[in-house]
């Protein structure tokens, strides 16, 4: 028997049901990482019409419409036709990554999708960088608010790529008239993610720099999709930062891991990291060291005030983090070996503080046998 209610009908009647009004939005680097969780969670939504998947392979969701290649490729235009919003998350920060080819894919990538969004008619491009390109110093306001002057150097990893980025997008609307670019910079991601920050907790001691004035904050992987989905769904817009609430004091990451600090003066601290990078031993130049010295937190103000609100705390995060990285030793930024991390272990301080030990012996090796 047929109920009597119309609105009843219309539910048991796909055909009459109201077709989904939201946006349609295009996906970059969807396969993979934050990519893949925010492709899932947009499908997933019922404020979203449809989810343009881009990659150059294809990822497991299978509610999103695929289409398979490199975003440096100006054919992505073609492929945006029909998007209302672009999520370009196709970026590489990968550590062991050649720095030269790093930066091209990166800021290639983001030039020809920023222009290919403007050629297919696409009104809204979301671009993800990080809180990193404020810069880590001594002065910084804790915390830092979106408008705060973006100091940072290109010296740290994948950092001069973000700042290019965000030179792109506030050009973009100059040369593009009509497009919307919204930036999220991320605190400390952690949730799957490998970087020098998150590899710091990988050491059998917390390098700490004599003098210095650590703050952490963090930004778990799920809370940046929940704010990229304000984005999308233009509940905000413009420069944002994202994160968890307040900070965590170096003495309380210390409480907290139960790892225990080794101190160094800063000048033996940056010249060890340097050296070490320079010789190919390190993947994280001496840049990187600045950002577990000194704070970079963000308020996350714009956000709160459409009236997002994160999911995780810091200490939760810092959790999670110690539970993804346990068992893995990283020395210097390098991660280790098996009977390297053994080394490194019984070393002790002096090989958690200059990261030479296990690493040069082998490295030594090696040539010796060249």
């Amino acid at each position: 028997m047929s109920s009597p209610d119309p609105q009843v009908r219309a539910a048991r009647n796909p055909s009459t049901s109201p077709a989904v009004r939201g946006p349609v939005v295009a996906v970059t680097g969807a396969a993979s990482g934050i990519g893949a969780l925010l492709t899932e969670r947009l499908a997933a939504s019922d404020e979203i019409k449809q989810v343009l998947a881009i990659d150059e392979r294809r990822g497991a969701c299978a509610s999103a419409t695929w289409h398979i290649l490199d975003v440096r490729d100006p054919a992505i235009a073609e492929k945006l036709r029909g998007a209302d919003v672009v999520v370009h998350l196709a970026l590489d920060l990968d550590l062991e990554s050649d720095a030269a080819a790093r930066t091209a894919y990166n800021v290639r990538g983001t030039q020809t999708v920023l222009t290919a969004a403007a050629a297919a008619g696409v009104h809204r491009v979301v671009l993800c960088t990080s809180a990193m390109v404020y810069g880590a110093l001594a002065d910084n306001e804790l915390p830092l608010s979106e408008d705060a002057e973006l100091r940072a150097t290109a010296e740290a990893t994948g950092v001069g790529d973000l700042l290019e980025i965000e030179r792109l997008a506030r050009r973009a609307p100059r040369a593009h008239p009509g497009l919307n670019v919204t930036v999220m910079r991320p605190a400390v991601l952690v949730g799957g993610t490998d970087t020098a920050l998150t590899r710091y907790f990988e050491s059998p001691r917390l390098l700490v720099v004599a003098g210095s004035r650590p703050a952490w904050q963090f930004c778990h992987v799920e809370d940046l999709c929940s704010a990229l989905e304000y984005a999308v769904l233009e509940k905000v817009d413009g420069e944002l930062t994202v994160g968890c609430d307040g900070w965590l004091e170096q003495e309380e990451v210390e409480e907290l891991s139960g790892i225990r600090r080794m101190e160094l003066p800063s000048a033996v601290a940056l010249g060890a990291a340097a050296r070490l990078h320079r010789i190919g031993l390190t993947p994280s130049p001496a840049g990187d060291l600045a950002y577990t010295m000194y704070p970079w937190v963000v308020s996350g103000s714009r956000l709160h005030d459409a009236g997002w609100r994160p999911q995780w705390t810091n200490e939760e995060v810092l959790a999670e983090l110690l539970e993804e990285v346990a068992g893995r030793r990283t020395v210097a930024g390098r991660r280790l070996g098996r009977k390297d991390a053994t080394a490194a272990g019984a070393a002790g301080a002096t090989v958690a503080l200059l990261g030479t030990a296990a690493v040069v012996r082998r490295v030594r090796k090696a040539r010796r046998r060249i």
